[in-house]
């Protein structure tokens, strides 16, 4: 709950279980996630006490990529929530390889297990509640956004943002609608699937601790980062870095760039904002992964202390949950180039995460105007040692805001209408680039050793 000068008022929150029953899979119960936003919306209510009676509003956010099944008569889920990182999918999306340069043109993204397609498929072939309800014509097919408006509004809504829909890669982002020859393509009812709305517009009332509350912004937990100091300048560079990394710039008209994404962040009545984006889908994935392969224990809380230290640091290739941007390649296998103590290990690991956004910021940077500074959020943005390698290596000011959960704040500063005031009321850091020859030597090795691992492919 935030106030309309952007100061947070009360928060609550509940840790929701991620699944990964076999290898490539990775799993989110529905249930689960419902009980959870119930529990928190009331929690955070009853924080305000008297207060409540002055909420105005309610905004929803969500990972855009994951997919949920149900049924749009009794609103029971009839799938898994399939997480963004799944990619069961891969052997059947490679059969679409030679339309690529379509796909891109009509979604701003590239052939991916990472968005819906796939999945929606991997549930229509394999599910068989899912494939009895599209019989019955009961069955509804969408992001985890849509799914949760049907199930926390009253009226039952079936809708779609931009921010979400658009990772469904069925949504056409100049259109702004689902696309007749995606859907095509990839054999989707377009009868399944939600209604395409704008970002900003009455979704539905949502019921709370007794009150009715309307709820007017539905959007990606990466695009609402964006707005987590207001409205976002041609010249900032945002990073949010949590379960993986996501790179954007924004701009008033749709960019392309070698290996990125273009992205529709935000849409109402007047306006469309898009941006382009980098992903890099192992970041927090990627730490979680090496405490299991090397054995380390609590590695975020030891992280500030192992990045201080002196030490040759090995090389990691990262394909943590997949190769994102710009290298897109799914099965890539995560290695390390060199040896080490544990610590280095997990040091090479956080600079994995640097490295793949420094690439990324490369292709970025080079359209006009030039960047003047990178802003981050996000979880692992607390890393003083991961912000300062990110400055030294794009040689511009990395700014970590005093609030860096940005997600929350960005939906909220969006639900209030832009509001011209909304500022910080506590300064954040500023990390000014420096010169490092070795951490600009080992960034020179691993796009060596990177692009000779892609080769030997």
């Amino acid at each position: 709950m935030f106030d309309h000068h952007g100061v947070l008022q009360v928060s609550a929150l509940r840790e929701v279980e991620v699944r990964e029953p076999q290898p490539d899979w990775v799993e989110q119960d529905p249930e689960e996630i419902v009980d959870s936003l119930h529990a928190v919306i009331g929690k955070a209510v009853a924080l305000l006490g008297a207060r409540a009676s002055r909420i105005v509003g309610a905004g929803l956010a969500t990972q855009r990529a994951s997919l949920v099944c149900w049924d749009r008569r009794t609103g029971a889920a009839l799938s898994p929530v399939i997480s963004w990182q799944d990619r069961r999918a891969q052997e059947w999306l490679s059969g679409f390889t030679g339309h690529e340069r379509e796909i891109h043109q009509r979604t701003g993204l590239r052939l991916s297990t990472h968005y819906g397609a796939s999945k929606m498929r991997w549930c229509l072939a394999h599910l068989p509640a899912v494939s009895a309800a599209q019989h019955d014509g009961r069955l509804v097919i969408g992001p985890l956004a849509s799914f949760l408006l049907f199930r926390l509004l009253e009226g039952k809504p079936l809708l779609a943002d931009p921010a979400n829909a658009a990772r469904t890669l069925l949504w056409n982002f100049r259109t702004l609608h689902w696309d007749p020859w995606l859907l095509s393509l990839f054999d989707i009812p377009a009868e399944t699937l939600p209604s395409c709305v704008p970002t900003r517009q009455m979704f539905g009332t949502l019921p709370a601790n007794g009150l009715r509350l309307p709820l007017s912004i539905a959007t990606g937990d990466q695009s609402a980062a964006l707005f987590g100091l207001g409205t976002p300048t041609p010249g900032t560079v945002y990073v949010n870095i949590g379960t993986g990394a996501f790179i954007q710039r924004a701009f008033a008209q749709p960019h392309d760039a070698s290996g990125l994404l273009s992205s529709v962040v935000y849409r109402d009545a007047n306006q469309v904002v898009y941006v382009l984006e980098g992903t890099v889908n192992g970041a927090g994935a990627a730490l979680k992964w090496a405490e299991r392969e090397y054995g380390l224990k609590d590695i975020e809380a030891q992280l500030p202390a192992w990045l201080a230290r002196d030490g040759a640091i090995p090389l990691f290739l990262n394909g943590v949950a997949g190769l994102g941007a710009p290298y897109w390649v799914a099965d890539f296998p995560s290695r390390l180039i060199g040896d080490g103590e544990s610590w280095q290990k997990a040091v090479a690991v956080v600079e994995s995460i640097a490295f793949l956004l420094q690439v990324n910021f490369e292709i970025i940077k080079v359209i006009s105007p030039p960047p003047t500074r990178l802003l981050v959020s996000g979880g692992l943005a607390r890393v003083d040692g991961l912000c300062r390698r990110l400055a030294n290596l794009s040689a511009l000011p990395v700014y970590r805001p005093a609030e860096i959960e940005a997600t929350a704040r960005g939906t909220a500063f969006l639900l209030a209408g832009f509001p011209k005031d909304w500022q910080e009321h506590k300064l954040g850091d500023l990390f000014t680039p420096e010169p490092n020859p070795g951490l600009e030597q080992r960034y020179r090795n691993w796009c060596t050793e990177m692009q000779r691992a892609l080769s030997e492919r």
